[in-house]
């Protein structure tokens, strides 16, 4: 597929995965969505990309759903509504799910649906000058796609807070919320180690670790879910990366894996 509304670059095993409609503040549409779905297919099967980095050109990382596909939406049925809704809820569970490490970085306001791409990476960088905003019941919409993800990330109480009064909060609340994790000067900067720590680990182990991680999610703690703990550190044990690391580690010496991204 040929790129129009995003870049995609992998170099020394980070994939840059950029939105790129500056002019229209990111906002993303069916085709944008169309792009991006294809683009993490692409890093997902890519076994150069140990990490994906979401950014954005422009003044602001994304303003949410761009108004003429809004326009065009209103004017389809409830199956056609269906089904674009469908593609943005894949878009989602795509970037949720990507068996890599992801991060976003936020510059400038991140609004609607916006905020939910942020909420699926499993770190988020903002700068002091980022905004968020739950914007969609200011034109008598709801947040439904990304609200299983953003209601993860800052929990039910905050999401009834800001849902519901659709308020601007800047990238200090979004912190203290859980939205994202650091408020930094400089993103690329901020990133950087970030970086370098993921793709110094293993890239098996790095993933089966999400994997866990959304497993054991929102589960109770009982014994169903104690035992997928115990089955999935059995599994890592015995697979090849597991037995490198472990040996590595005991010869003291570097794990074949371990690698820069600089």
């Amino acid at each position: 597929m040929t790129y129009t509304a995003i870049e995609l670059q992998i170099t020394n095993h980070v994939a840059w995965l950029t939105l790129n409609r500056p002019k229209v503040h990111n906002a993303f549409d069916d085709s944008m969505i169309a792009e991006l779905l294809d683009a993490l297919a692409h890093v997902r099967d890519n076994d150069a990309a140990r990490v994906l980095v979401l950014q954005s050109n422009g003044k602001n990382f994304s303003a949410g759903a761009d108004l003429g596909w809004m326009r065009s939406m209103a004017a389809k049925n409830y199956d056609e509504n269906i089904a674009d809704a469908g593609e943005l809820s894949r878009l989602m569970q795509e970037l949720d799910e990507l068996p890599k490490p992801t991060i976003a970085l936020v510059q400038g306001a991140a609004f609607g649906g916006a905020v939910g791409l942020a909420a699926c990476c499993d770190i988020a960088l903002a700068t002091p000058a980022s905004s968020f905003c739950l914007s969609e019941v200011k034109i008598g919409l709801i947040p439904a796609v990304i609200s299983p993800y953003v209601m993860r990330a800052i929990g039910t109480r905050h999401a009834r807070r800001y849902m519901l009064t659709a308020e601007r909060f800047d990238a200090e609340e979004a912190a203290r919320i859980g939205l994202v994790h650091n408020v930094v000067d400089n993103l690329q900067e901020a990133a950087t180690p970030l970086i370098e720590d993921l793709v110094g680990n293993s890239p098996a182990a790095v993933t089966a670790a999400k994997q866990l991680a959304l497993a054991i999610d929102q589960q109770p703690l009982n014994a169903s879910t104690r035992r997928i703990a115990i089955e999935r550190i059995a599994e890592i044990r015995v697979s090849a990366e597991g037995q490198e690391g472990l040996t590595a580690f005991l010869e003291k010496r570097a794990p074949n894996w371990k690698t820069s991204h600089k």
